[in-house]
């Protein structure tokens, strides 16, 4: 989000301090939604966001088309809010390298109103493909030419399943001049490793702009 905002607007961007990056390729996607990547390390949750979605329709239009018609309320309001739950446990169940308890992920992620606004605006991103106008838009050259000389932060989990480090490497290297921080961490940004990083980012650009 930080990110294409500052390709939009270079102009208006002073500098970029990035958490857990994901670019809405398909293969990202595929990785974490569609059962080619995260479900081998987290088999139990990706039962139950798997068990919302007939067998059949996932086979011919995957996950997160199967989630989204669910989350649009083509199939009545029972099933939206079944299925909003589903997607959001499904995130808030791998998003940390030390998973809290079932009470901790239910008590959040299951809840009826943050679950329903966080996977509708997720899928509805996602089945979108982020507006973009090609997969990969964000690391085409002509983009990465408007934010080559604002100066760049990168704090990735090394263990992160959400946004896998493959992504966050590959905006490294198109960005020689950024700075990577791989921590021990999943995916959140409420582990310890990331908050000291992103603090120490931000305090580093304090009175640049």
């Amino acid at each position: 989000r930080d990110w294409t905002y500052a390709v939009c607007h270079p102009t208006r961007t002073t500098e970029l301090v990035l958490r857990g990056v994901f670019l809405v390729r398909q293969k990202e996607l595929d990785f974490f939604y569609e059962g080619k990547g995260t479900n081998f390390l987290f088999p139990e949750p990706w039962e139950v966001y798997e068990a919302q979605i007939p067998a059949e329709e996932a086979e011919k239009d995957g996950y997160v088309a199967a989630y989204g018609r669910r989350l649009r309320g083509e199939l009545g309001d029972e099933a939206m809010r079944s299925a909003a739950k589903a997607w959001s446990v499904w995130e808030g169940s791998v998003s940390r390298l030390r998973p809290p308890s079932r009470e901790q992920i239910m008590g959040k992620w299951a809840d009826d109103d943050f679950s329903l606004a966080f996977a509708r605006i997720e899928n509805h991103y996602f089945t979108n493909r982020g507006f973009f106008e090609r997969d990969g838009w964000l690391l085409e050259d002509a983009q990465i030419d408007r934010i080559k000389d604002i100066p760049t932060v990168i704090v990735q989990g090394r263990y992160d399943v959400v946004c896998p480090a493959t992504s966050a490497w590959e905006l490294h290297r198109k960005l020689p001049g950024s700075t990577l921080h791989i921590t021990t961490t999943g995916h959140s940004a409420f582990e310890p490793e990331i908050v000291e990083r992103l603090v120490e980012a931000t305090d580093g650009f304090r009175g640049l702009s």
